[in-house]
């Protein structure tokens, strides 16, 4: 029954760690505070689905638990980096 999902995960996976990577160069190489926030939101997102699919690879459901955690992560710093741009001044 299973077995879609894990020839889906063997090819997926690939895919998802070069995602991961771009986005960590477009994290260290952003201009500007939106720009690495949005690419730390991406890798965590990706990371998040990567460990799901690992988790369904080896039918282990104790692996979604790091994914839920690192998505309200991902999250709660799109909370926080909101606040502090939201409260910065804008010198005319």
């Amino acid at each position: 029954m299973f077995e879609y999902l894990e020839y889906l995960t063997i090819i997926a996976a690939p895919f998802y760690l070069g995602a991961i990577l771009l986005y960590t160069l477009r994290a260290i190489k952003g201009p500007s505070i939106p720009d690495i926030v949005l690419a730390i939101d991406c890798i965590a997102y990706d990371l998040a689905v990567f460990l799901a699919l690992i988790a369904l690879y080896y039918r282990s459901p104790i692996m979604i638990t790091p994914s839920l955690l690192l998505s309200l992560w991902a999250y709660l710093l799109d909370v926080f980096v909101s606040k502090y741009l939201a409260s910065r001044r804008v010198e005319a």
